[in-house]
């Protein structure tokens, strides 16, 4: 098994959207490379920790993290800055941390076959993992519990590979 973590946005849509593929064991959302430990949603949404709203991914090893990467892009603005669909602030800025060096050469490829098709800078950042802390148990599979939730991802995407 292999462990990425994912920031894009609002991470309710994001748990969704990769917990509908078999290659993926585990999800969970939380709080990545902030600067206080055991942040609370209140304190992160309102910008006062430094961390990014994130997905923990455990997937299997014979999917290429090439292919889960755009997965990843298919559902995120990834020019925009601080921002995904209604959602504002640094705690929903973009980005991609791993846990495995030899994960970076694959997702700067990516970042830079992206980059081909905008005129603007993408705004995804890349960095080792710091930390990353479970977010609140409610928040752990929200959009199942609350179908009517808000996403900035669109809902024919959210199963649209089951």
């Amino acid at each position: 098994m292999k462990t990425i973590y994912l920031a894009g946005g609002c991470f309710w849509g994001m748990q969704m959207f990769f917990d509908q593929f078999d290659f993926v064991k585990e999800t969970r959302v939380g709080y990545a490379n902030g600067n206080i430990e055991n942040p609370v949603y209140q304190d992160v949404k309102a910008q006062k920790t430094g961390h990014a709203e994130t997905l923990k991914i455990v997937y299997e090893d014979d999917i290429h993290l090439d292919e889960l990467l755009n997965y990843y892009f298919e559902v995120i603005d990834p020019v925009s800055i601080n921002r995904q669909g209604e959602d504002e602030g640094s705690s929903y800025r973009t980005g991609i941390y791993y846990v495995d060096e030899k994960d970076l050469p694959v997702i700067q490829k990516k970042i830079e076959e992206i980059q081909k098709n905008y005129i603007q800078k993408i705004a995804v950042e890349v960095q080792p993992l710091k930390s990353f802390y479970d977010a609140e148990e409610y928040h752990q599979k929200y959009l199942e519990k609350n179908p009517g939730g808000y996403c900035h991802i669109p809902r024919e995407l959210l199963t649209k590979y089951k």
